[in-house]
């Protein structure tokens, strides 16, 4: 996208509108949407209605009375992510559906995984415990000199024994956006499923799982969907679906036919499991669609050439080191303020108002140490976010 149609696209969200939708606007400059970001009136109206109904009538009663609003979920999901409804389960959050996902793979002896050098702690953790109890092999595909996972090593780590290629989109560490469509063109002409973590990604950039090639992808809503925190859910390819076996089965995700045998109910639901906040689901629902109705292309455009921004206005600041790596970049941006402590600087900031976060290196261990990364300074930026609150987010720390 040239540099004019991208200022055109970011245009296109009526800023006036999302931040009056957005109450926390009013109450604090928000840079912690790779967090959680704020809720907008529309998802916070659909759980207070629905949590409602269920003082006044009862809980299985909303449910069924809101059955048609709830189903519609699963569609507006697969709107989001260019998939079918049926395609879709709904979780708790995204750890939840990521390890729905990798456990469901028959893991034996020898089965390698190849992952990526920025990958998320609790994906490495699932890794090495499948190490431990099932003796597979876990290979961690180099970065490049962009500090992308590096295309060539993870084609020719490929060999009959890697049953999964499983990365991380969007690293918590910075702004890196890892290359998911040319991993994903290696494993379908691998024939190797594809695990997505798209956690961070998810809500920020236009994601389109058909163009991506992933088999397998995770999400939650609190972050950049704007969705209440507690959601999050799981994409499963249908052509995938019979060669998996969901890990925790129950009268949700299976019917029980006979007294020695039950059934898989159809499509990626099989993952789900009986008990939902249903309240969530709906605000879930009502995130997406707002999500939708702005259009994606203009959020990840406004996101990106806000993230672009504060990378420069950080590093005119003096004793600020932004650290994000990667070719393409989002609206995540770390950096280090010399002699400051991460923690300290986002307690600081947060007494004015001011919400930051901060990167532990165990969250990405193997890229922190190759690095040599401290804790880092998070600000994550959102399209809400507006040049009032990144003129105070700059003043603030330049006064650190």
């Amino acid at each position: 996208m040239s540099p004019t149609s991208t200022a055109s696209v970011m245009e296109s969200i009526d800023l006036a509108r999302v931040r009056a939708e957005t109450p926390g606007c009013a109450k604090v400059a928000h840079f912690n949407n790779a967090g959680a970001a704020l809720m907008p009136t529309p998802v916070v109206e659909a759980q207070i209605a629905h949590l409602r109904r269920e003082a006044e009538i009862g809980g299985y009663e909303a449910r069924a009375e809101a059955a048609e609003r709830l189903d519609s979920v699963y569609g507006s999901i697969g709107r989001l992510l260019n998939c079918g409804a049926e395609e879709i389960a709904l979780v708790e959050n995204a750890t939840v559906a990521w390890n729905l996902a990798f456990q469901a793979f028959d893991w034996q002896p020898g089965d390698k995984v190849l992952t990526a050098e920025a990958e998320y702690a609790s994906n490495y953790i699932a890794y090495l415990h499948a190490r431990q109890r099932r003796g597979i092999e876990v290979v961690a595909v180099p970065s490049d000199a962009s500090g992308q996972v590096d295309l060539e090593e993870l084609e020719r780590r490929i060999d009959p024994k890697v049953k999964l290629i499983a990365i991380t989109h969007v690293p918590t560490n910075g702004g890196l956006v890892n290359p998911a469509a040319a991993v994903g063109r290696i494993a379908r002409a691998k024939g190797i499923p594809f695990l997505l973590d798209a956690c961070q990604s998810t809500g920020q950039l236009d994601i389109d799982v058909e163009a991506i090639g992933c088999d397998l992808l995770s999400a939650t809503g609190r972050k950049y969907l704007r969705a209440p925190r507690g959601t999050g859910f799981l994409y499963v390819r249908r052509s995938l679906l019979e060669r998996l076996d969901p890990p925790f089965p129950d009268l949700r995700s299976a019917r029980w036919e006979a007294p020695d045998r039950f059934v898989w109910y159809d499509g990626a639901r099989r993952f789900e499991n009986w008990e939902f906040n249903y309240a969530a689901v709906l605000g879930l629902g009502a995130a997406v669609d707002y999500a939708l109705d702005l259009g994606l292309p203009a959020i990840e455009a406004r996101v990106t050439a806000l993230a672009a921004e504060l990378r420069e206005r950080l590093g005119a600041v003096s004793g600020i080191e932004v650290t994000d790596l990667g070719e393409t970049r989002c609206g995540l941006c770390t950096f280090t303020i010399a002699g400051r402590e991460a923690s300290d600087v986002a307690a600081k900031l947060r007494n004015q108002a001011i919400n930051l976060s901060v990167s532990d290196p165990n969250g990405t261990l193997l890229d922190a140490t190759r690095r040599g990364l401290p804790d880092l300074v998070r600000a994550s930026v959102h399209y809400y976010n507006d040049a009032e609150e990144m003129d105070r987010l700059i003043a603030a720390l330049a006064a650190l």
